[in-house]
């Protein structure tokens, strides 16, 4: 039943109350739609905000991508879905590992991916990713766990850098560094730096090649204290700092161990850009062994030089003694039946033995140049040099005379060479001679022999040394000694040290010759009054060491009644020599040429013995002329005479076994000698 209304007063206070309860409700109205107007004001900055933060998290670009705790991709920004080529659609929710790691990384990026979700740790690191084409990219990854309220295990956030671009060019720059790390630390050069005050800063390794110090004992310490002469630094930065640079400039530098390197220079300034000179930099070539071997080249050329002169004497003197000894021949010859002729009591025949000494004379030096020119006859044979030297001692002895004692060491079980005897004896007598006369008063000589083998590095350094086995006979003296002028000529002939009318210059000169024509050497020490050695070098004999056959010893002149057929193309030989032979009962048959002799050889009805022939004739020389006689005459036995060796009837002056010689000029009793034993020759 609905209450009616009170009194007045009760409906005003009913009144008021209502009015209380509108104003409370309009005022909570107010504040609610003050609610409203903020939060849509709040939802606005929110959208705001949240559209910025996809702006900014897809136009990053660095990459981004979040991972849940279960692996499975949540979003990745525009950056990296480009760099894998994926859609935001295809990458969602995919297994990261298996979809965007290679195989080979997966196990190990798994384990640190549980660290960080189980800890929340943050994490910096480099791993691989791999495109939907199969690129691969190296990627630095910074990363975080990120939670979303107590009991979350949350996600991981990574921002990524790709530096697979940065770590190429960083291997590339490592390798290029190992490279020229190598090459700088295989340079046979020395490489080095020093700063504007000489202050050496960089050297490459090779610098203890050099010098004997390591980098680190030099680095830091002023250049100078490599300079044998530091002065030559001051002429050195003229240099440079005159061009900017210098080239095959030459140093000495001083080794570790005291020795000195000779070294070539070249070098640069270095600038900086503002211009300022901040140091030289430079490279340094040991040059010893070039250096080293340009002095033993010349020292080879000069030996050469010397060689090829004394070569060039000995053709001039051989090709002057073929004539010289021809005239020399006749004048010997005609002296000897002018003696036979005259009384000895006439005032003639003294005149007559003086023109025959001065023949023989000259016949003497002629046959020394022929020595010299390695043009002389020989006959070798297998000799003993200790027995062939011990039976000159008593000789050797007389000619140098008692204030001058004579030494004799042989070496036991001496190698046997091939040589002429007669060739020993002149090679030992020349040599004792010249070192009696270097010795002023009383002196001493000595002889030794031994064996040798020489190998390539000695004969490298010693100009007509062949490797191979020798004996060796040494000859030397305390006397006065040679400095190294006069040693450059004393091989060469009529060189002489002695005053005039002492000598003929030409006992030096034979020895080399004979030595040479042997196919031996010679070598010559000396140094001003500490005295001279010779010693000479043989080859070793390697046949059977029996005898060759010898031309045999002049003997006693013996007359006979064969036939000899005598060819001579020089008309007063051919006369004068006819005339000996009759004098010695030959019958004999002159002809003037070859030619002449075949003819005379056909007409002559009885046997003739001997051909006695020049070797050198213009028709046809003596070897052929003697073949072709053979076919006439079987038994023919034969002599051939020439005033130097040829080659037709010798190699290199070494007669053929059997072959008879007779060296003009020669004697009456000479010529006997040596017809007689062609004719008795077996």
């Amino acid at each position: 039943m609905k209450k009616s209304p009170g009194t007045e007063s009760e409906l005003i206070e009913e009144i008021s109350s209502l009015k209380k309860k509108i104003k409370k409700l309009e005022k909570a109205q107010k504040s609610y739609r003050q609610v409203q107007e903020a939060l849509t004001k709040s939802e606005a900055a929110l959208r705001k905000e949240q559209k910025f933060n996809t702006l900014l998290f897809d136009t990053s670009p660095a990459l981004i991508v979040a991972i849940g705790s279960d692996g499975k991709t949540l979003m990745m920004n525009r950056a990296l879905l480009e760099t894998l080529e994926y859609t935001a659609e295809e990458v969602k929710d995919t297994d990261y590992l298996t979809t965007f790691v290679p195989e080979e990384d997966r196990d190990a990026l798994a384990g640190l991916f549980r660290k960080i979700i189980e800890r929340g740790d943050s994490t910096v690191n480099e791993n691989r990713i791999i495109s939907k084409s199969g690129r691969t990219y190296l990627v630095e990854w910074h990363g975080k766990t990120v939670s979303r309220g107590e009991g979350d295990t949350g996600f991981f956030v990574g921002v990524g850098i790709d530096i697979t671009e940065r770590k190429k060019a960083e291997e590339a720059l490592r390798k290029s560094e190992i490279k020229y790390r190598r090459i700088f630390e295989s340079f046979e050069d020395l490489y080095y730096q020093t700063d504007v005050n000489g202050i050496i800063r960089v050297l490459s390794p090779s610098v203890y090649r050099l010098t004997g110090w390591s980098s680190d004992e030099l680095i830091g310490k002023p250049v100078s204290k490599v300079y044998v002469n530091p002065d030559e630094r001051e002429s050195l930065l003229e240099t440079i700092s005159r061009n900017g640079f210098t080239r095959d400039h030459e140093i000495l530098l001083k080794k570790k161990d005291g020795t000195q390197a000779c070294a070539s220079l070249a070098a640069n300034m270095l600038i900086d850009p503002d211009g300022t000179p901040r140091g030289i930099a430079g490279t340094l070539r040991d040059i010893s062994d070039r250096k080293q071997a340009e002095e033993e080249r010349i020292k080879l050329e000069g030996q050469l030089q010397q060689a090829q002169k004394i070569e060039s004497v000995g053709r001039l003197a051989g090709g002057v003694a073929h004539d010289f000894n021809n005239m020399l021949g006749v004048i010997l010859g005609h002296t000897e039946l002018a003696l036979m002729k005259s009384d000895p009591a006439e005032p003639i025949h003294i005149h007559l033995i003086q023109i025959r000494k001065a023949a023989e004379h000259s016949a003497d030096l002629t046959r020394q140049l022929l020595a010299f020119a390695r043009r002389q006859t020989i006959a070798p044979r297998v000799l003993d040099l200790n027995d062939t030297v011990e039976g000159m001692l008593k000789m050797l002895r007389r000619l140098i005379g008692e204030d001058i004692d004579l030494a004799w060491r042989p070496q036991a079980n001496l190698w046997p060479v091939i040589i002429d005897p007669s060739q020993i004896d002149q090679i030992l007598a020349n040599l004792c001679v010249n070192a009696r006369d270097a010795i002023t008063g009383i002196g001493k000589i000595t002889i030794e022999t031994g064996n040798s083998t020489l190998g390539e590095e000695y004969c490298a350094a010693h100009a007509g040394a062949v490797p191979g086995e020798y004996a060796r006979i040494t000859v030397s003296d305390n006397g006065c000694g040679m400095d190294k002028e006069t040693m450059a000529y004393i091989f060469e002939p009529f060189f002489s040290t002695k005053g005039v009318g002492e000598g003929t210059g030409l006992g030096l000169a034979t020895v080399y010759g004979a030595v040479k024509q042997n196919n031996g050497f010679i070598n010559a020490l000396s140094e001003p009054q500490q005295g001279t050695s010779f010693t000479i070098y043989l080859p070793r004999y390697a046949g059977k060491v029996e005898q060759l056959r010898a031309a045999g010893p002049a003997e006693a002149a013996n007359h006979g009644r064969e036939t000899v057929l005598l060819v001579e193309d020089e008309p007063t030989i051919l006369q004068v020599t006819t005339t000996m032979l009759e004098m010695q009962g030959y019958t004999v048959i002159p002809a003037g040429t070859p030619g002449e002799a075949i003819r005379l050889a056909r007409e002559y009805t009885g046997e003739i013995h001997l051909l006695m022939t020049d070797v050198v004739m213009p028709e046809m020389n003596g070897r052929d002329l003697a073949n072709n006689l053979l076919s006439l005459c079987p038994q023919l036995k034969r002599l051939f005479m020439s005033g130097y060796t040829a080659n037709v009837i010798a190699h290199h002056g070494v007669l053929d076994e059997g072959t008879h010689f007779l060296q003009k000029p020669f004697s009456i009793k000479e010529m006997a000698a040596k017809v007689r034993e062609a004719l008795d020759y077996k």
